[in-house]
């Protein structure tokens, strides 16, 4: 690739910072949703002055979206010259909320040793600004590009994406013929490239008893000593088997390499929201969420059934256990192939940029791609971005200005490499 496009990127620093700056001081938090309208208009407002068209797409009626808190996304298309492939840089712009230990203001996008500090820095605003950089740069620097760019800021990611990249997957925007390639700029490190991610299975199981009162318990069942032993024959069976599975899926972190279940919540009893002393009553119910995190290795049918074994065992083992289970969430593993074109075009960015070979690795938590996937059956996707992953959710939580920097000169070459090779699904 050209060394103009490379200073071309570099000149573009300023506006690289500002772009990450404006970004961050949107706090488009989720849950509830706030302030994606503003969001989308204002890289809407950006684009279209580079010749974009601009699409605004609400997914009405999903999760979430109501008059007061619309789901927006945007989606930006230019076309080239002469028909080729299309190129296409996915970002969320919604944040997690800002929680509790920050030294800086968390939508201030202060700055201090070359790092853009601010809610959604690294997950993932600073990813969204470097692909739109790297896409700019490369339309100034080759304006008679033989293909299509388009780059899209959806919403709910950190929500399961329902209102983002699922709504505008079931509406074709994630398929061929339409787009070819996919990048998510997702935090994952500027040397590495993320392949896909492991599966996932929400689920809420509930426990059974008979209300008495308080002081006669034995005249009722307690739902929360049922839920005990759940959890006791998780402990004792579960998870030692879950910790036995391991992977050769490229999972990081390296605990990440074997199967895990978090416990998400228990609630048995009273509601938690009531003031003064409770009623003195034997609770009737108790409920416990957990989040399986599987490997590809394994089926989602075996990851449920050994659930559903160890609830069975205590219906017939323990008396008046009875439960039931509801489905909340589920999502089957995904890897790209390392031949995929989007996959060595990456690569190939890597090495010339940064001097070094690609790293491939699995997410241990899902993102958008389970969409582009499983609804779009676009195989051809990839995360890569600017940012240190275990940063994304913490307090002050940053983005390097260098990082950035070299992630859009990586993302360019990638540009560069699909449309010289014009290579299409």
């Amino acid at each position: 690739m050209s060394g103009s496009l490379m200073n071309r990127i570099e000149s573009k620093e300023d506006d690289l910072v500002k772009l990450t700056q404006d970004l961050v001081r949107i706090p488009t938090i989720n849950p509830p949703g706030e302030f994606y309208k503003d969001c989308a208009e204002y890289l809407g407002n950006r684009l279209k002055a580079r010749n974009f068209s601009i699409e605004y797409v609400r997914a009405t009626g999903t999760p979430g979206d109501t008059d007061t808190f619309p789901r927006i996304n945007i989606i930006a298309r230019r076309e080239g010259l002469r028909p080729g492939p299309c190129i296409h840089f996915n970002s969320h712009i919604d944040v997690v909320e800002v929680g509790q230990g920050w030294t800086f203001d968390p939508f201030g996008g202060e700055i201090l040793d070359r790092k853009i500090y601010g809610r959604g820095t690294c997950d993932m605003k600073g990813g969204l600004a470097a692909s739109i950089i790297a896409v700019e740069a490369y339309i100034e620097a080759f304006p008679d590009f033989a293909g299509t760019l388009e780059i899209s800021g959806t919403v709910d990611e950190e929500s399961g994406g329902y209102g983002g990249v699922a709504y505008l997957a079931q509406k074709g925007y994630f398929s061929a013929p339409r787009v070819d390639h996919v990048i998510i700029p997702e935090p994952l490190n500027k040397d590495r490239i993320c392949l896909g991610h492991r599966g996932v299975w929400w689920a809420e199981i509930e426990t059974q008893g008979k209300m008495a009162h308080g002081s006669m318990p034995f005249l009722g069942d307690c739902a929360v000593r049922h839920m005990g032993a759940v959890m006791s024959a998780f402990e004792k069976d579960l998870f030692p088997a879950l910790a036995k599975k391991r992977t050769d899926m490229p999972v990081v972190p390296e605990g990440a390499k074997q199967s895990t279940m978090n416990i998400n919540s228990v609630h048995g009893g009273q509601s938690e929201d009531i003031t003064g002393f409770p009623a003195p009553c034997v609770p009737d119910s108790a409920r416990m969420i957990i989040d399986r995190r599987f490997l590809i290795e394994e089926k989602l049918d075996d990851v449920k059934e050994e659930v559903y074994k160890i609830l069975n065992d205590l219906t017939d083992k323990r008396d008046d256990f009875s439960y039931q289970i509801k489905d909340m969430f589920e999502v089957q593993p995904c890897m790209t192939d390392k031949s995929a074109p989007v996959v060595q075009a990456v690569s190939s960015g890597i090495e010339e940029v940064l001097g070094q070979e690609a790293s491939y690795v699995i997410s241990p938590g899902t993102y958008d791609q389970k969409h582009i996937d499983r609804i779009g059956h676009l195989k051809d996707c990839i995360a890569y971005g600017p940012g240190i992953l275990d940063l994304a959710h913490q307090p002050d939580e940053y983005v390097g200005i260098d990082d950035m920097l070299d992630s859009a000169k990586v993302m360019a070459s990638a540009i560069h490499t699909l449309f010289t090779k014009g290579q299409r699904d």
